[in-house]
């Protein structure tokens, strides 16, 4: 949660910063067929720490561990109305696998991810400065360009999952918003270690935390 709570702060500093200075600034109003267009910092957070058993299901003792990783991210919003909007979100990141547990803490795998999230949103004031807005939607999980580390060949299944969202805009002057995100998304790959004589049933469950700057058109 300290991603989350940096996340905000950070957010909530620049928009106060921003508002302040442009308050009696004219700003577009989000409408029916606005496009908007987000440049975020976003953090991404797995919640993994799944066991790791034998290909006959005992216990080994290990347990999955997955590192956070921040990196910039696009997104586009398109309002079907002046309140219902459909947003794309594209960004890769990249991030460590490890096997822990006790006396254990070794890398096995490191992967960049590919995780495009499509999600329809409802915003409660687009046309005022302050615009929360919510969302729900589906994502495609894609684990590219892995590599094994210490030994140990890692296999990540791709797949579908599915987040919910939360977050506002605040218009700053003419076009011009500061956005703060944050998704929480649920997804489940199968990894097989060494091929198959290790396995895991990894609950990724990524908290994605994001700040940026958008335009509206």
């Amino acid at each position: 949660m300290t991603a989350l709570r940096l996340a905000l702060a950070a957010g909530l500093t620049l928009a106060a910063a921003a508002t302040g200075a442009h308050a009696q600034e004219a700003f577009t109003p989000a409408a029916k067929g606005t496009w908007q267009v987000n440049l975020r910092a976003t953090s991404v957070s797995p919640d993994a720490g799944d066991p790791i058993v034998t290909a006959a299901g005992a216990a080994s003792g290990l347990k999955a561990d997955v590192k956070d990783d921040v990196m910039p991210t696009l997104g586009v919003s398109y309002f079907l109305t002046d309140k219902l909007a459909i947003e794309v979100i594209a960004g890769t990141t990249q991030h460590t696998v490890k096997a822990v547990g006790p006396g254990t803490d070794v890398v096995v795998h490191k992967t960049w991810v590919l995780p495009p999230v499509v999600s329809a949103q409802y915003h409660f004031a687009p046309k005022a400065r302050f615009n929360p807005y919510v969302g729900a939607g589906v994502n495609y999980m894609i684990f590219y360009s892995g590599k094994d580390r210490n030994g140990f060949t890692v296999d990540l299944d791709d797949g579908f999952g599915y987040a919910l969202q939360a977050g506002a805009d605040i218009a700053v002057k003419g076009p011009y918003v500061v956005n703060v995100d944050v998704k929480k998304v649920w997804f489940e790959t199968d990894a097989k270690i060494n091929g198959g004589a290790l396995k895991s049933k990894v609950n990724l469950d990524p908290m994605v935390v994001s700040v940026g700057v958008g335009r509206r058109f």
